[in-house]
């Protein structure tokens, strides 16, 4: 059972949909309801996700796709009159077609993203770059980044907490931008998973069997671990910074 803003975005989100081939975008969402940030529209989209009414579409921006409505939903949401195109008919709807993803993973990339657009990333909260922390799990908000940052492949975002890492550039409260992989080449920056516990972001170096985390701080130690005791999450290719 939805409560009613659920029930009113998902409508929202069927009839633009419908209407324009793409989803609102969170601003929109938000004024549309009535919202006084994006964050609640955020809970509510991972709450229809998880009651299967919603699918994100991996690494395009602006694209959700309703899966199922309730058989009572009946209510619309006004929307405002500058939302319309006013060179489309009423009743147009445009032809649409629907890939086929269920076999990717969530946040899973099928293309590549088009330069001028914007992607909303998961931001998984904040990584040591400094002494590790414990294994982030659930994304705390998402994150508008240019698509000329990414590639194909899936990606996600972190906070910076920490300064081992300022001699490559990376400062403590810096977003960096990981694409998710589990190797990675001799010298990469990449976010490392150690004992299962504790997250971090280190230059990775492999000699024979051993694994070295290298900060980029002479203030801090490199750390050797054996090769059963990390597990790379993911390789560093972005970068923002608010001044």
């Amino acid at each position: 059972m939805l409560t009613k803003k659920q029930h009113q975005l998902l409508l929202f989100i069927r009839d633009r949909v419908s209407r324009d081939g793409v989803a609102p975008s969170f601003d929109e969402m938000k004024d549309a309801l009535n919202l006084q940030s994006k964050s609640g529209i955020h809970r509510l989209i991972m709450a229809l996700e998880e009651r299967g009414f919603l699918r994100r579409l991996p690494h395009r921006a602006r694209a959700l796709e309703v899966i199922k409505v309730p058989d009572n939903m009946v209510e619309r949401v006004p929307e405002r009159t500058h939302d319309r195109n006013p060179d489309r008919p009423a009743g147009f709807t445009p032809n649409v077609i629907t890939g086929n993803f269920s076999g990717a993973m969530p946040g899973a990339s099928v293309k590549a993203s088009a330069p001028h657009e914007n992607v909303d990333l998961p931001l998984y909260g904040k990584i040591a770059a400094g002494t590790p922390i414990e294994a982030l799990r659930n994304p705390t908000e998402h994150i508008g980044v240019p698509g000329m940052l990414l590639g194909t492949g899936e990606h996600y975002a972190l906070t910076i907490d920490g300064d081992s890492m300022i001699e490559a550039g990376i400062n403590d409260g810096d977003t960096v931008i990981i694409k998710r992989c589990d190797t990675a080449d001799n010298g990469a920056i990449v976010v490392a998973l150690v004992d299962n516990e504790e997250a971090t972001l280190k230059r990775l170096r492999r000699k024979g069997e051993t694994i070295a985390l290298e900060p980029a701080n002479k203030s801090y130690e490199t750390r050797i671990f054996g090769p059963d005791r990390v597990k790379v999450q993911g390789r560093l290719v972005g970068l923002l910074r608010r001044y």
